[in-house]
């Protein structure tokens, strides 16, 4: 099923990438598909992909070279013979890697509501994650090159081609925006009334946590708008009377963010 298409969501690669990096990039790329310079370029095969039915695999000169989903496939014009420039593979290269951050970053906040600070604190992780994982990778392939120096083998040492990287951050964050994935105000009322629904608290906690979360303080008040805390405070006082005594149960309330002086009027009036 098609839900959006991103070929044109990549911005001109002068807007990513100085030139001698594009460079470099490009040369990697040719040397990832055994392509030498000067050589045909040809994308040779297209597969269905095993994990995911609505991408395919392409490779060229008969070695897998990048994947795609099926509209970038019909936008970007991908067929079995297609001889493409150099320039072209590493721009294909870098909008297969956009489609995959951009689908996991899709499925992470459809699994329920996110603020923009949210997704973007994840949209770092991921890269943290993905540069710990190939720190790890490289110090367990220099301890097995070791252990086999250590044991007098021969060792082959082929050239390691480092993780291509990518800044689609805020590409990323704009699409899914402009999509009404994400949505502070609709993530603050989701956030609030999941809140008051499991634990009674007090605005002023909640306005804390809300900011936290990088809502901005005017959808925070209008949120909050019809919010009371004596109506939290009774209903938290029902669900702890049995367990705390007046004293108790007031400093709970206080550490909940409610006022001292409400909190200890409502538990009195409650009392008995």
């Amino acid at each position: 099923m098609k839900i959006y298409k991103l070929s044109d969501e990549i911005p001109a690669r002068e807007e990513l990438t100085k030139k001698h990096k594009r460079d470099i990039m490009q040369v990697e790329a040719l040397e990832s598909v055994g392509v030498s310079d000067g050589g045909v370029i040809k994308i040779t095969d297209i597969k269905q992909a095993v994990k995911n039915p609505n991408r395919v695999n392409v490779f060229v000169n008969d070695k897998y070279a990048f994947s795609l989903d099926m509209a970038q496939v019909v936008d970007l014009k991908i067929k079995v013979g297609l001889e493409i420039l150099e320039e072209e593979l590493a721009r294909f290269k870098e909008v297969s890697e956009y489609g995959k951050v951009y689908q996991r970053a899709l499925e992470w906040v459809l699994v329920r509501p996110r603020s923009v600070r949210e997704l973007k604190d994840y949209l770092k992780r991921r890269e943290r994650a993905a540069e710990a994982k190939e720190l790890k990778n490289d110090w367990q392939r220099e301890k097995e090159i070791a252990e086999m120096v250590a044991r007098g083998e021969d060792v082959k040492i082929k050239k390691k081609r480092p993780r291509e990287k990518y800044d689609f951050d805020d590409l990323i964050v704009q699409r899914l925006c402009e999509k009404g994935y994400v949505d502070d105000a609709k993530f603050a009322e989701y956030y609030a009334e999941n809140r008051f629904v499991k634990k009674g608290v007090s605005r002023k906690r909640l306005k804390m946590e809300l900011t936290k979360k990088g809502v901005a303080a005017e959808i925070i008040e209008q949120v909050l708008d019809e919010r009371n805390d004596e109506e939290e405070i009774l209903k938290i006082i029902a669900k702890k009377r049995a367990k705390y005594d007046d004293e108790k149960l007031v400093a709970y309330l206080c550490r909940q963010g409610f006022s001292y002086q409400l909190a200890k009027e409502l538990v009195e009036k409650t009392t008995g």
